[in-house]
């Protein structure tokens, strides 16, 4: 009996023994499992195709109006991005040949490695009178990566935008692509790479463009200033240092300002100017100005008028503390940097802007941050979108003829430039405030940290539009978003054989 006992006592401590085991490694096994368990599971969300299309990234939002499936049996038809083009049996007005080439670059009297269109950088000036439908031809000589030219602030149609991987793919070496659009608006933009833009453009892919009225006013004379930082120099349409320009005593000048850099550019004059124009659109009831300085935002464009003196004083214009364009003969007195920025809410006087946005069809939030997470597989702080990281960013969605007023918060601790495709948005306030002055039309808009501004647009250009970070770093590192019109489609993919890389 006592054998039998002690057997049994034996047989049975063995089990408890094993369990007591198994507890001690299921423990820190499941301690891990809820641990790592969610950052292995955004490490997978963060991870992107070879080849995908927008339309699959993140989620999308209604801004409050009706989804498509709300229309019952009554679904939107459905419309590719390659639908929406000019009119294709008409001539065109203007044509432009544009040759795209990877190769060295000089400037200041230092050679670097950079891109150019016809030989030169910046490109060629495009240029149109109001109601002209523009042909551009490019062609890519030796772009390795590919290359797309989108119509920065031109609102085209949006088979034209050229975004590679959203409205066409990108043009490789060897291949051409021809754009056509009707310069339905006058004003001063700009043309860029829209393929693998954060390297190009930088570099030296771009160009100005320019959309005149027919009767421009004979007595202004005209002046083109493209800032633009290669390699760390400054340079004025492509040169370091002053440039001057041949004006008369007493002459009205028109200087039209493109910041084509990352970051925000301040512009003081050395005597009183008046703004005549932002992002393309004419201000109403603009008055001159004098001892403040006005920002002009990566991607956006100023267009002032400066009368020179009688006396033949030559007048500095200062996009920089480097650079600046030198209106009139000899030198020009040095100007200090002004302690006041003009304030574009409440410059000018209101007038009627087409559509009532206190009675909107769709509100938007686009709610900018900074937080860790996984961007492409890698760790680290990304910008976010609404707190998500991309690419579980918001599809903003439209119906063609909805009014869209959208709600820019930045929470980041950087400046973000925000750039809507396709629109221009008019800014009805900024941290509550309401604007006052002109309709501020924009299509790049300057929200510094802390900022909140509302604005509101017609959706009145169907298709699938980038709606991003004109801080083509941030770009690239995630912080885009789209607006997408109902039953738009696009057969484009990012990635895929094409190589299509739009940021």
């Amino acid at each position: 009996m006592a054998v039998r006992r002690g057997g049994g006592h034996r047989g049975e401590s063995r089990p408890r023994g094993a369990r007591r085991h198994r507890l001690r490694l299921v423990a820190p096994v499941a301690f891990l499992v809820v641990t790592l368990g969610p950052v292995c599971w955004l490490w997978a969300s963060s991870l992107m195709p070879a080849a995908y299309s927008v339309l699959d990234m993140g989620y999308p939002d209604h801004g409050g109006g009706p989804s498509v499936m709300d229309h019952g049996e009554h679904t939107m038809p459905s419309r590719s991005v390659t639908d929406f083009v000019a009119d294709p049996g008409r001539v065109a007005d203007v044509t432009f040949d544009l040759v795209a080439r990877e190769q060295e670059v000089t400037i200041g009297g230092r050679a670097m490695p950079g891109y150019t269109l016809n030989g030169r950088t910046p490109g060629p000036m495009i240029s149109a009178v109001v109601g002209q439908l523009i042909e551009v031809h490019l062609w890519n000589q030796s772009v390795a990566a590919g290359v797309s030219l989108h119509w920065h602030g031109l609102d085209v149609p949006n088979a034209m935008d050229g975004v590679a991987g959203v409205t066409q793919d990108d043009v490789g070496v060897g291949e051409e692509f021809t754009y056509r659009f009707v310069a339905e608006d006058e004003g001063t933009y700009w043309y860029h790479s829209h393929q693998a833009s954060n390297e190009q453009v930088s570099k030296g892919l771009f160009g100005p463009l320019v959309v005149r009225p027919s009767s421009p006013a004979s007595d202004m004379a005209e002046v083109i200033a493209v800032a633009h930082v290669y390699g760390g120099n400054r340079t004025l349409n492509g040169r370091t240092g002053d440039q001057p320009v041949e004006v008369r005593p007493g002459e009205r000048v028109r200087v039209r300002i493109i910041n084509t850099d990352n970051g925000p550019m301040d512009v003081w004059v050395g005597t009183s100017y008046t703004v005549l124009a932002v992002d393309g659109r004419e201000l109403h009831g603009p008055t001159p100005v004098a001892h403040h300085s006005l920002v002009v935002t990566a991607g956006g464009r100023a267009d002032l008028e400066v009368r020179t003196p009688r006396d033949g004083t030559a007048v500095r214009v200062q996009l920089s503390q480097s650079t600046a364009v030198i209106l009139g003969h000899g030198a020009a007195p040095p100007v200090a940097h002004p302690t006041s920025a003009l304030d574009m809410l409440h410059y000018g006087t209101r007038t009627s802007i087409g559509f009532d946005p206190g009675r909107p069809d769709r509100v938007f939030k686009y709610s900018i941050g900074r937080q860790p997470g996984f961007y492409r597989g890698r760790p680290g702080m990304y910008w976010s979108i609404n707190g998500h990281l991309y690419p579980d960013v918001p599809m903003f969605v439209v119906e063609e003829g909805d009014v869209a007023v959208m709600r820019i918060a930045n929470h980041s601790g950087e400046v973000h430039p925000m750039h809507l495709h396709g629109h221009h948005a008019v800014v009805l306030s900024r941290n509550g405030v309401a604007s006052t002055g002109s309709p501020w039309w924009v299509d790049s808009l300057n929200v510094l940290d802390g900022e909140t501004y509302d604005i509101a647009f017609l959706a009145d250009n169907p298709g699938i539009w980038m709606d991003h970070c004109h801080n083509l770093k941030h770009a690239a590192m995630g912080m885009i978003a789209h607006l997408m019109y109902a039953g738009v489609t696009t057969s484009f993919v990012v990635g895929g054989q094409a190589g299509n890389q739009p940021e």
